[in-house]
Order: C-alpha cells, then structure tokens, then sequence
C-alpha cells in the first residue's frame, strides 16, 4: 500500500457510505478501494489521467468511477455524510455526457481571466479545525466579497437522527476581503458574530508585497491548485474528493 492510500481506519468508515448495487452482479474485476485510491492519487499528484499509476487499475476504470460518482451526486453525499457522521460525534459540544449530473454546468465553466490568466477560485467555509464545509467555484476574475453569502448559504450539516440541519455557524472569520457593510449586516441579520478585519488601503499593501511577499503556498493536492478539469462539476468533484480526505 502506497502511504498516502486509505488506511484499514479510513476504510472502515468510508465503506458504509459508498452505494451499493440493488441486485448482485459479477464480482467486480478492480476492487472499489483500489479505484478509489487511484483517484485520490491523481487528485493529490494532478498527473493526468492517462499517467496514473498502473497499480491502481486501468486509468480508464478509474475516472469512469470519478466521473460517474460526480454525475450521480455520489461524492457530495460522501462529503456531507461525513460532516453529520462528525458533527454527531460531538454532539452538543463546542467544536474547535451532458456534464452535469446533479450539478448544472455554469456558461463560464467556472474560468474567467484575471491578472494570472485563464483561472478559478476557490470559496471555501470551513469549521475550527479547517475541514471544508461548503465549497463554491467562481471565474477568476470575480470578487471575492459577492462570494461571501453564496458560500455561508451552502453550509448544511444534517443530523444523524431527528432535528433540522445545522446551516447558522456560531462565529465567522473571514479574511479582509470579506470586509464589507453588506456582509456585516447580513451576519447581524442572522445572529452570527464575525471577526473580519477591516480593509486598511488593501491595494497599496499588496503592491508593496510584490510577488514574492508573504508566507509562500504549500500544495497538498495538485489537481485542486491547478485545476487541469476543464469543467467546472468535474473540478468541483475533484475539490470534494480533496475534502473528503480532509474529513477522513
């Protein structure tokens, strides 16, 4: 086993959560947690498809998997699950083809061109301990602030057992760029304190930076910083996978 693969413990708890056939077939030829393995390693490695290690299976296998659990919606009730299987964990604690499937596919495919060319960002809401919790994919070159409801909004944590979901955070902390008078008095609206800096001639400061200022960036999935999927839902799948790993 490769050391970035599913442990035994990882395993265990992903296993339940992956669908199952409604009537017995053929064994399968490549065991799912090896196919699954593979798309973990392209989406940590963002080698190309056709590159992928042999030990995980034909590259073929593999992303038909990929792409299949994108279309059905497989990988984002994976993700959701695993916040509910967390949050029911520390219950009442406080924490620290057509492309689309479930997804529409935007007019953009979530790509526009900013100063460092044809590219994405990447939106995400995360809880204390920094695992995603709702994720939104925007063309380069939109603002970050319009972003900023679009993203609290999608935050939904079912329960295991009875209650309404989860979707109104205690606190928000947002970076500068969220500091605006809109999205201030949408968290006063909704009884959510904020800690967000206030903008201090933003700008200025980062020319000042230039491009080798501040703590430099460490990639833990490729396939997430670089984007090699042309559309956006096969993006987002590979963003959710990279979060899934987050939560296991």
């Amino acid at each position: 086993m490769v050391r970035e693969d599913l442990t035994d413990e990882q395993w265990a708890v992903l296993e339940p959560l992956l669908p199952r056939g409604k009537k017995p077939g053929r064994p399968l030829t490549w065991a799912r947690r090896q196919l699954i393995d593979g798309i973990r390693s392209r989406v940590r490695t963002g080698v190309p498809w056709r590159d992928m290690s042999a030990e995980y299976g034909p590259w073929g296998r593999v992303y038909d998997l990929f792409r299949l659990w994108q279309r059905d919606g497989t990988w984002h009730r994976i993700f959701t699950a695993l916040q509910a299987r967390a949050d029911a964990k520390e219950q009442g604690e406080f924490q620290q083809e057509p492309p689309g499937g479930v997804a529409c596919e935007p007019d953009d495919h979530g790509l526009g061109r900013s100063l460092g060319g044809l590219t994405a960002k990447l939106h995400l809401a995360v809880e204390q301990r920094q695992k995603p919790m709702s994720i939104v994919i925007a063309a380069g070159q939109r603002g970050d602030s319009p972003q900023f409801e679009v993203v609290l909004g999608r935050i939904r944590v079912t329960r295991l057992g009875c209650g309404r979901p989860r979707v109104r955070p205690r606190r928000v902390r947002a970076d500068m760029a969220y500091a605006s008078r809109k999205n201030r008095a949408y968290l006063r609206c909704r009884g959510m304190r904020c800690t967000i800096p206030d903008k201090a001639d933003q700008v200025r400061n980062r020319r000042k930076r230039g491009s080798s200022g501040g703590r430099p960036p460490k990639f833990g999935h490729r396939a997430v910083a670089t984007r090699y999927d042309k559309l956006a839902v096969r993006y987002d799948a590979t963003v959710l996978v990279a979060a899934i790993n987050e939560w296991l």
